[in-house]
């Protein structure tokens, strides 16, 4: 991980915030939240449902918009792009990784991979990617054929096949039981130690946050506390 200070960072916010409405009714998603995020560091988000940190991670890849405040990838300003750029910010420079695996079940594992490379611009082979994750005996197997452990790893396989400089992890394992997410859970280990891709976690199990080196605590749409971990621990190490 590159130390603050020697790099700029990948991902920064400033003053960021989000507002929903539902007729009268104002719902503050974020409110003034500041961040950076640094080249090949892993951060935990870790708070309980409605603290934002979904909406923070949506706005940081493209995929929502801020009501107030900036967001930055690099030198680019997030939140003055329009659908087009964000579109092409998610498609070279993002990985993402969710609850729920979508994956296109007439499609093999191989396949499923191969949709994201024949679109990427410096895109690793699938097969690369599965092995990568631990699954290159699992190519040709339908989503049908797989644990849900092993659908969630062709889902990570998918998001880091385009080498994104970001994986953006939401609640991965959360609907995992905690052995099968210790598998999923090593296999982004492995994918931010070989490929020192910058990432993201969203969780609301704390036991999670001892493999992060930085952990940030959101509560009430704000960034309540911040701490990092000295020395990380491995997935498989973390006491569920």
């Amino acid at each position: 991980m590159a130390a603050p200070g020697t790099q700029r960072p990948v991902l920064r916010a400033r003053d960021l915030g989000k507002v929903y409405r539902t007729g009268e009714v104002e719902v503050h998603a974020l409110r003034g939240v500041d961040l950076e995020l640094w080249p090949g560091e892993m951060v935990v988000l870790l708070g309980p449902s409605g603290s934002g940190k979904s909406t923070l991670l949506n706005i940081l890849g493209g995929l929502d918009s801020a009501t107030s405040g900036e967001a930055w990838f690099e030198d680019h300003d997030l939140t003055r792009q329009d659908d087009r750029d964000l579109t092409r910010y998610r498609r070279e420079h993002v990985g993402f990784v969710f609850q729920f695996y979508n994956l296109i079940s007439s499609l093999t594992a191989l396949e499923n991979v191969a949709l994201v490379t024949e679109i990427a611009t410096r895109p690793m082979e699938p097969e690369a990617a599965l092995r990568l994750v631990g699954l290159g005996e699992r190519l040709h197997h339908f989503p049908a054929q797989l644990s849900g452990g092993e659908q969630q790893r062709v889902a990570i396989a998918r998001a880091i096949a385009k080498q994104p400089d970001v994986l953006l992890c939401d609640e991965p394992t959360g609907a995992l039981d905690s052995q099968t997410g210790v598998l999923v859970l090593e296999a982004i280990e492995r994918i931010h130690r070989e490929l020192g891709t910058t990432t993201v976690l969203i969780t609301h199990n704390a036991v999670i946050a001892d493999m992060a080196d930085r952990v940030l605590v959101l509560g009430d749409g704000r960034i309540q506390q911040e701490r990092r971990n000295p020395q990380r621990r491995p997935a498989r190490e973390l006491a569920w």
